[in-house]
């Protein structure tokens, strides 16, 4: 399934400001048989999370979908991703984020 590439970045953004692992790259097998994301082995970057319940997400940025422009529901403007950049960042704004 393929997510806009606007919506995967901004759950990324989202995560990484609430300080929670994030990885971009390409994810490939090495030759003796592990994953990586980059130049990251999945096994290193995930030994630090030992023990610990957690969510992945996994988005693939490989396939564009075409955007829907929406009307924000309260400014009037269109916008397209899951919310309006207008008011989310007069939100974050007004709550000193």
């Amino acid at each position: 399934m393929s997510i806009h590439k606007a919506n995967v970045f901004e759950l990324a953004a989202a995560a990484y400001e609430m300080e929670a692992g994030v990885l971009q790259g390409v994810l490939t097998r090495a030759q003796d048989g592990s994953w990586r994301v980059g130049e990251v082995t999945l096994d290193e970057w995930l030994s630090r999370y030992n023990g610990h319940e957690l969510v992945l997400i996994a988005a693939s940025l490989s396939e564009e979908r075409e955007y829907d422009v929406q009307v924000c529901q309260t400014c009037g403007r269109e916008y397209v991703g899951s919310t309006c950049p207008y008011c989310r960042s007069t939100w974050r704004r007004l709550r000193g984020r």
